[in-house]
């Protein structure tokens, strides 16, 4: 059903590390490089371990502005499955390597997943469009969770 390739929409971007003899400091995103549409309304951080896989799912009207932040490698997973978009049926895997800071921001409708292949535990930070469950947390959470499904077609082995 899905074939490799670049799907419209997903442009990962390598951060620039700002490093001094205190640490360093990474720009997680700034209004002035992403559309309006898709600027973060919240926040957050989760630590996924070593051989961890998160997903597949994907989002009706969320974008996720993931930042993979180089505590450890991870493998995005990517499936583009909006059929009004002229890359519907692709799918594209990217790797971004320990040591690195990468931000990829995903659209609504494409499913993606990510698997921590690195040794340690790995940091990543999401600064999604939209409120997890809307204001107060009262509305219906905007997430299809093909990793609940035995049958879904969004397979990560024998990419």
């Amino acid at each position: 059903m899905f074939r490799n390739g670049e799907i419209e929409g997903i442009c990962p971007r390598r951060l620039k590390v700002h490093q001094d003899a205190r640490g360093w400091l990474v720009e997680l995103f700034r209004q002035d490089e992403i559309p309006e549409k898709l600027w973060p309304v919240m926040a957050y951080v989760s630590q996924t371990g070593p051989g961890i896989i998160r997903g597949p799912h994907e989002h009706r009207d969320q974008s996720d502005h993931f930042v993979f932040i180089g505590s450890s490698t991870f493998r995005l997973y990517l499936w583009d499955n909006r059929p009004s978009s002229p890359t519907y049926g692709v799918r594209m895997q990217l790797e971004f390597p320990e040591g690195e800071v990468w931000a990829v921001v995903i659209p609504p409708g494409v499913v993606h997943s990510y698997h921590n292949v690195g040794s340690g535990p790995g940091l990543v930070f999401n600064c999604p469009n939209r409120l997890y469950a809307g204001w107060n947390r009262q509305a219906p959470v905007d997430e299809i969770r093909h990793e609940e499904r035995p049958d879904h077609p969004f397979r990560i082995e024998g990419w």
